[in-house]
Parts: C-alpha cells; sequence; structure tokens
C-alpha cells in the first residue's frame, strides 16, 4: 500500500452485545488478529496491525454480525493523503 500498516485504523472490532463467543472469528483468521484471555469467554483484537487492510472474513463468519470494521472510503482516502505527505516530506 505504500504506507506503513501501524498508520492504518483497519481491524475489526467487536460489539459484546451481539456476541455470542462462537470465536468462528478466531478460528477463521490465520493472522492471529483475535486472542481469548484466559478465565474469559470474549475475544479481544489483541494484534489488530496484523489484520490484512480491506479484508473482512472474519465479519463473514459472524452469524450474529457482531463485528465491524472502519468504512473502506474513508481509510482509502486516509491512505491517500498518508501517501501525498510522505511524498512531500
Amino acid at each position: 500500500m505504500g504506507v506503513s500498516r501501524e498508520k492504518i485504523p483497519w481491524f475489526p472490532v467487536i460489539d459484546y452485545s451481539k456476541c455470542n463467543f462462537c470465536m468462528e472469528c478466531d478460528k477463521f483468521c490465520p493472522h492471529r488478529v483475535f486472542e481469548k484471555q484466559d478465565g474469559d469467554v470474549k475475544l479481544i483484537v489483541k494484534n489488530p496491525h496484523n489484520c490484512v487492510v480491506f479484508c473482512r472474513a472474519c465479519a463473514k463468519t459472524c452469524e450474529p454480525d457482531a463485528i465491524s470494521f472502519p468504512d473502506k472510503k474513508e481509510i482509502t482516502a486516509l491512505i491517500k493523503t498518508i501517501r501525498k505527505e510522505e511524498a512531500g516530506a
């Protein structure tokens, strides 16, 4: 993408009021974005920058629709802005 991954705020957000703790998102994701805490049924987004930018596949495995992502158009615009700023620096 030409931009440091740490500058791109693309990662899943879990709505715990919808989540049924099935762990399908974690089972699906090969990038170790999620982690279950010992003694807790909740997953957390432990490694947000491991998430592949613009991937939303884990959300598609989520039956209760508890996973969301930022707006793709906004992130695309942000990446373009960062590229311009870095090119001018």
